[in-house]
């Protein structure tokens, strides 16, 4: 009898051994039954994972834009990381908050030493503030830049003030206060910080021989009657 001639088998071409597509180089293991490769299915896994990795710090950003919009950030530009002391022979305030939070220096600050850039701080808010003989003074190392108003018979006044602090003494009273707030639901002065962080408020504020170590203050408006501005060999 004579022998049948070799004739492959469907799907085992010469050109294509074990594939069932002429000319191609994936192996049938390698495709489902919509013809998609398993390196096709692996470059979709990686980029519906980066995707997913990127949703974190996009709520990030967003969050801290609505926060600056809130005016929940005591400040919102990067400190020179300089201490400066503030003094005042009396504050009075209606609207009082204060929270925990974190300010930053400019990237490559010479002033960052080993925090990283970094300062804990103590955020103050008054919705109206004022101050009787302020005082400030920052140390620029062999001198001071000194600072002084409201001495006379009108006072320093501030709207929407905050400060950021690393000491505060003074003798206070305060009014109605809330000790222990979460800081993201504070009312008294228009500020709200960040959810989780431990807070207090009153509606009024009065603190006398007030002396601050702070790094940032900002005001929406800041008067300043008497203002002197000098250099001096002592500080505040």
């Amino acid at each position: 009898m004579a022998s049948s001639p070799d004739v492959p088998s469907t799907g085992n071409t010469p050109d294509s051994p074990g594939s069932d597509t002429p000319g191609s180089d994936t192996p049938p293991e390698a495709r489902n039954a919509a013809g998609t490769t398993a390196g096709e299915r692996r470059g979709r896994v990686r980029a519906r994972r980066a995707a997913v990795m990127a949703v974190p710090a996009t709520l990030v950003a967003a969050g801290l834009a609505v926060l600056t919009a809130q005016g929940a950030l005591g400040v919102q530009f990067s400190i020179s990381g300089m201490p400066f002391t503030v003094t005042a022979t009396e504050l009075n305030g209606t609207g009082f908050e204060q929270f925990g939070g974190l300010d930053n220096m400019a990237e490559g600050s010479p002033n960052a030493g080993d925090t990283g850039g970094q300062v804990l701080v103590v955020t103050s808010a008054i919705k109206h503030a004022t101050l009787t003989k302020l005082c400030q003074s920052v140390d620029l190392g062999g001198t001071n830049l000194l600072i002084t108003a409201g001495g006379g018979s009108e006072k320093v006044s501030a709207t929407d003030l905050t400060t950021d602090s690393t000491e505060l003494s003074g003798d206070a009273a305060f009014n109605n206060i809330e000790i222990g707030n979460d800081a993201s639901t504070l009312n008294k002065a228009g500020v709200k910080g960040p959810i989780g962080v431990f807070s207090q408020q009153a509606d009024t504020v009065r603190i006398a021989n007030l002396r601050q170590t702070n790094y940032a203050t900002t005001a929406g408006v800041f008067k300043l009657p008497g203002l002197k501005l000098r250099f001096s060999d002592s500080g505040c």
